[in-house]
Protein backbone atom coordinates (compact mmCIF):
# COMPACT_ATOMS: atom_id res chain seq x y z
CA UNK A 1 0.00 0.00 0.00
CA UNK A 2 2.55 2.22 1.01
CA UNK A 3 4.21 1.81 -2.68
CA UNK A 4 1.81 2.57 -4.22
CA UNK A 5 1.07 5.54 -2.78
CA UNK A 6 5.04 6.77 -3.37
CA UNK A 7 4.35 6.00 -6.94
CA UNK A 8 1.52 8.37 -7.06
CA UNK A 9 3.25 10.93 -5.37
CA UNK A 10 6.38 11.23 -7.59
CA UNK A 11 4.81 11.70 -10.96
CA UNK A 12 2.66 14.84 -9.64
CA UNK A 13 5.84 16.20 -7.60
CA UNK A 14 7.83 15.70 -10.61
CA UNK A 15 4.87 17.53 -12.73
CA UNK A 16 4.47 20.46 -10.20
CA UNK A 17 8.35 20.90 -10.55
CA UNK A 18 8.51 20.91 -14.42
CA UNK A 19 5.34 23.22 -13.86
CA UNK A 20 7.70 25.46 -11.91
CA UNK A 21 10.35 25.52 -13.74
CA UNK A 22 8.57 26.26 -16.62
CA UNK A 23 7.46 29.48 -15.22
CA UNK A 24 10.81 30.53 -13.88
CA UNK A 25 12.30 29.94 -17.08
CA UNK A 26 9.43 32.21 -18.46
CA UNK A 27 10.12 35.05 -16.87
CA UNK A 28 13.58 35.59 -18.18
CA UNK A 29 13.73 36.52 -21.76
CA UNK A 30 16.83 34.86 -23.86
CA UNK A 31 18.16 35.70 -26.95
CA UNK A 32 20.60 34.46 -28.91
CA UNK A 33 23.17 36.44 -31.08
CA UNK A 34 25.95 34.84 -33.41
CA UNK A 35 27.56 36.01 -36.53
CA UNK A 36 24.59 36.81 -38.77
CA UNK A 37 22.54 39.18 -36.25
CA UNK A 38 19.36 39.58 -38.48
CA UNK A 39 18.11 43.46 -37.57
CA UNK A 40 21.18 45.37 -36.48
CA UNK A 41 20.77 47.49 -34.45
CA UNK A 42 18.49 44.74 -32.29
CA UNK A 43 16.58 47.14 -30.01
CA UNK A 44 14.75 46.05 -26.66
CA UNK A 45 12.82 47.95 -23.85
CA UNK A 46 11.39 47.58 -20.57
CA UNK A 47 12.13 49.19 -17.01
CA UNK A 48 15.48 50.21 -15.60
CA UNK A 49 16.18 49.81 -11.74
CA UNK A 50 14.38 47.67 -8.92
CA UNK A 51 14.38 47.65 -5.09
CA UNK A 52 17.65 45.55 -4.88
CA UNK A 53 20.99 48.34 -3.93
CA UNK A 54 24.24 46.98 -5.54
CA UNK A 55 27.57 48.30 -6.50
CA UNK A 56 25.96 49.67 -10.13
CA UNK A 57 22.99 51.10 -8.37
CA UNK A 58 19.44 49.62 -8.01
CA UNK A 59 18.59 46.92 -9.95
CA UNK A 60 16.16 43.97 -10.32
CA UNK A 61 16.41 40.12 -8.69
CA UNK A 62 16.16 38.53 -11.79
CA UNK A 63 18.06 39.56 -14.84
CA UNK A 64 16.52 42.14 -17.52
CA UNK A 65 17.84 40.32 -20.30
CA UNK A 66 19.61 36.93 -20.75
CA UNK A 67 21.68 37.05 -23.81
CA UNK A 68 23.20 33.35 -25.35
CA UNK A 69 26.10 34.07 -27.45
CA UNK A 70 26.06 30.96 -29.67
CA UNK A 71 29.71 31.59 -31.01
CA UNK A 72 32.30 34.02 -30.26
CA UNK A 73 31.93 37.45 -31.11
CA UNK A 74 35.00 39.93 -32.15
CA UNK A 75 32.86 42.77 -31.82
CA UNK A 76 29.30 43.70 -30.16
CA UNK A 77 27.99 46.62 -28.58
CA UNK A 78 25.12 47.00 -26.15
CA UNK A 79 24.31 50.67 -25.28
CA UNK A 80 21.63 51.99 -22.82
CA UNK A 81 19.71 55.19 -23.10
CA UNK A 82 17.48 56.30 -20.49
CA UNK A 83 15.50 59.52 -18.98
CA UNK A 84 17.39 58.60 -15.68
CA UNK A 85 20.62 57.60 -14.88
CA UNK A 86 21.10 54.48 -15.88
CA UNK A 87 23.48 51.54 -15.29
CA UNK A 88 24.35 48.54 -17.32
CA UNK A 89 26.02 45.28 -15.07
CA UNK A 90 26.34 42.40 -17.47
CA UNK A 91 27.36 39.28 -15.75
CA UNK A 92 29.12 36.45 -18.05
CA UNK A 93 31.92 33.82 -19.01
CA UNK A 94 34.21 36.39 -18.84
CA UNK A 95 32.98 38.35 -15.31
CA UNK A 96 31.00 40.81 -13.55
CA UNK A 97 31.11 44.11 -15.91
CA UNK A 98 30.04 47.56 -14.28
CA UNK A 99 29.29 50.18 -17.11
CA UNK A 100 27.85 53.79 -16.10
CA UNK A 101 27.41 56.67 -18.28
CA UNK A 102 30.32 59.12 -18.41
CA UNK A 103 30.81 62.28 -20.65
CA UNK A 104 32.49 60.16 -23.39
CA UNK A 105 29.35 58.07 -23.73
CA UNK A 106 27.04 60.87 -24.24
CA UNK A 107 25.35 59.65 -21.10
CA UNK A 108 24.52 55.73 -22.39
CA UNK A 109 26.46 53.58 -20.32
CA UNK A 110 27.91 50.67 -23.32
CA UNK A 111 30.09 47.77 -23.18
CA UNK A 112 31.75 46.87 -26.27
CA UNK A 113 34.84 44.09 -28.01
CA UNK A 114 34.95 40.72 -27.92
CA UNK A 115 32.65 38.45 -26.72
CA UNK A 116 33.34 35.16 -25.41
CA UNK A 117 30.68 32.27 -26.13
CA UNK A 118 28.35 31.87 -23.37
CA UNK A 119 25.47 32.94 -21.15
CA UNK A 120 25.12 36.55 -19.86
CA UNK A 121 22.95 37.92 -17.31
CA UNK A 122 22.44 41.81 -18.28
CA UNK A 123 21.22 43.88 -14.90
CA UNK A 124 20.04 47.39 -16.69
CA UNK A 125 20.32 49.21 -13.30
CA UNK A 126 19.33 53.12 -11.78
CA UNK A 127 21.26 55.54 -9.94
CA UNK A 128 18.12 57.62 -9.28
CA UNK A 129 17.06 56.60 -5.97
CA UNK A 130 14.17 59.05 -6.30
CA UNK A 131 12.69 57.48 -8.71
CA UNK A 132 12.66 53.39 -8.63
CA UNK A 133 12.39 52.89 -12.48
CA UNK A 134 12.77 54.15 -15.87
CA UNK A 135 11.83 53.20 -19.52
CA UNK A 136 14.70 52.20 -21.42
CA UNK A 137 15.95 51.43 -24.41
CA UNK A 138 18.57 48.62 -24.72
CA UNK A 139 20.45 48.36 -28.61
CA UNK A 140 22.67 45.39 -29.28
CA UNK A 141 25.28 46.03 -32.14
CA UNK A 142 27.70 44.51 -33.95
CA UNK A 143 28.70 47.43 -36.07
CA UNK A 144 31.67 48.78 -35.04
CA UNK A 145 30.99 52.79 -35.29
CA UNK A 146 34.09 54.35 -33.24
Amino acid sequence: MKTLRLLTIVPTALAMSLVFAQTNLAQKPTIQINRNLQVDPLVLKGKSGGTVKSNCGNITTEPNQVIQVTESLPYLRLTVESEGKPTLLIDGPGGRFCVMADKYSGGKPELSGFWQAGTYSVYLGELDVSQAEYNYTLSISQINSH
